[in-house]
């Protein structure tokens, strides 16, 4: 259970510091940024937001309600970040270690990168390429030493699991050769996305980028 908040704790504060929200957007919200947690439920949210209150890194206000609205309707509580909350937000942001390269911590921090600075982009990065490769090698051994006993659908599901892990290499390497030369031409920590506003010369990185990020 711990994990799961591992990942949606952050999730969370880097949400709630783009702007407050209720229960109900949040949630929508995250299921777009956890690629793996679509079928999150109230029942994983509430207690999270309830731990988030109680370490007074977020709080929430009830929403006040139109005139016209159905009395029995329940008034919304909007969260927002606190001080203590965007503080810990910004540490969380700053950190680059080998728990930020595994598949769902990845995913969130890479959601949140336009609010983080561009050296602890580049590390991430290189890290998530360095597990990746460490993968893909033991999937190609793995593949090598047992294809002559799977059937052709084990085989082919093998093969399968093998182009993804190699599709996230080479996009990767596109994120990282770009992140180099904006820190060449742009200052330091500016918090802006890897690829948003600087051009791709080379036509076979923007492509990749897409298609991996598209495999939510």
């Amino acid at each position: 259970m711990r994990g799961r908040s591992d990942v949606l704790e952050p999730a969370i504060l880097g949400l709630l510091h783009e702007s407050p929200m209720h229960g109900y957007e949040l949630r929508k919200r995250l299921n777009l940024v956890l690629g793996s947690f679509r079928a999150l439920s109230y029942g994983s949210l509430y207690p999270c937001l309830k731990s988030l209150v109680d370490r007074g890194w977020i709080q929430g206000t009830e929403s006040i309600v139109a005139p016209h609205t159905v009395a029995s309707k329940r008034a919304r509580i909007v969260y927002q970040l606190t001080a203590d909350g965007k503080e810990h937000l910004q540490q969380v942001l700053a950190s680059s270690g080998p728990a930020t390269w595994e598949d769902e911590n990845f995913d969130v921090r890479f959601a949140f990168f336009g609010q983080t600075d561009a050296e602890t982009r580049l590390r991430i990065l290189e890290g998530r390429r360095t597990r990746l490769t460490e993968r893909l090698e033991t999937v190609r051994q793995s593949f090598a030493r047992t294809r002559e006993r799977m059937d052709e659908y084990t085989l082919e599901l093998q093969r399968h699991g093998l182009e993804q892990v190699e599709r996230e290499v080479r996009w990767l390497d596109g994120l990282i050769d770009n992140e180099r030369g904006l820190r060449r031409t742009r200052p330091a920590g500016t918090g802006r996305p890897a690829v948003a506003d600087t051009p791709v010369e080379d036509d076979d990185v923007a492509p990749a980028r897409t298609t991996e990020k598209e495999r939510g």
